[in-house]
């Protein structure tokens, strides 16, 4: 199958080019970056150079890109500007992946809310089918469009989703802190992402409502089968890529650790990237990084009587590239693991 990475320059963007480049069933026709256009891949991304020899970034308009050979576009682009690409390649009978969050959310309003600005195309938010292969059904026969979900609500939802389902927990009081590496704030340059603003250094961000917070609560409602509001509290700490997240919730019933994870074994059954830890590991993020892995764990709390959740992955892999393409070998009926660490 023929891709394009439309903004390949990016963490994401680059994660995207190693792994398709690697790809068995995948052709990786072209790659574009404004910034880079006619750079060979190898000078830009010096890791990639044994790789990725014969690419080069370019810049071409959009009736150029329409008129590239490939199927499947992939858009690692920021929020706002993703949209301007994927509704003409979608009116043009492409498919598309986007890792933005312009196609995450159903609701149109909900997005002008927490994104600042209304949705340019808000039937396409209806239409497009929201990417997290353990929870959702992905099929090209579905929708030509799939919103590849944020790194902090992967890390959030897969935990969470099979024991609302179960109603293994209540749906109030709900509270998850999530600490994300800087890569997670992209690759555009600014203050606060120097090296001595943020080496020795971990604090909150974005609260009260942080824009993955819209996200997280839309689904986990599809799932409870009734709105749902939580608390979310985003941290930046000082490493360069991984999300590890401690969710506290209240049980239905008594407390049973054992309940849970029984849940999310059987509900994670036969799924590769996702790993129920003995009951004496703490999902870490050294232990997942470079790979497409979440791993999960539950810590009941007798003297509470709550239940910690944690969850540990790499946001560039499985919150983001590696989930991308995960989604892109169900769709192509390959093996959800083909190409993937």
């Amino acid at each position: 199958m023929k891709t394009c990475i439309i903004g390949a320059s990016g963490y994401s963007g680059q994660v995207l080019v190693e792994l398709l480049t690697q790809h068995p069933e995948v052709d990786l026709h072209a790659i574009t970056s404004r910034q880079y256009e006619g750079k060979p891949v190898g000078e830009i991304i010096p890791k990639l150079s044994h790789i990725a020899r014969n690419l080069t970034f370019s810049n071409p308009s959009m009736e150029e890109l329409i008129e590239l050979p490939c199927e499947v576009y992939f858009l690692a682009l920021p929020h706002g500007a993703a949209a301007t690409f994927a509704i003409p390649l979608l009116n043009a009978g492409k498919k598309v992946i986007d890792l933005s969050a312009d196609f995450r959310l159903t609701c149109p309003q909900r997005y002008e809310e927490f994104y600042g600005s209304a949705h340019p195309s808000p039937e396409w938010l209806a239409r497009a089918q929201y990417g997290l292969p353990e929870t959702h059904s992905l099929s090209w026969e579905t929708s030509p469009i799939i919103a590849s979900p944020g790194c902090y609500p992967t890390s959030i939802l897969i935990p969470l989703t099979p024991l609302l389902e179960a109603g293994l927990i209540q749906k109030e009081g709900v509270i998850a802190n999530s600490i994300s590496g800087v890569s997670g704030a992209g690759k555009t340059p600014s203050e606060r992402l120097l090296f001595c603003e943020r080496n020795e250094s971990a604090g909150p961000y974005g609260l009260p409502k942080h824009r993955h917070l819209s996200e997280i609560e839309e689904q986990l409602s599809q799932f409870a089968k009734e709105d749902m509001v939580i608390s979310f509290l985003p941290h930046l700490a000082p490493m360069n890529r991984g999300i590890c997240s401690t969710i506290i919730v209240y049980p239905q019933g008594e407390l049973s650790a054992n309940a849970v994870r029984a849940c999310w074994e059987k509900y994670y059954a036969g799924r590769p990237f996702v790993q129920v830890l003995h009951e004496d590991t703490q999902p870490d993020v050294a232990n997942v990084v470079g790979t497409n892995r979440i791993d999960i764990n539950v810590t009941p709390d007798a003297r509470t009587g709550r239940y910690f959740i944690c969850s540990a992955e790499d946001n560039l892999l499985k919150g983001a590239g590696g989930q991308a393409v995960q989604s892109l070998n169900i769709c192509m009926g390959l093996c959800e693991s083909t190409g993937l660490p």
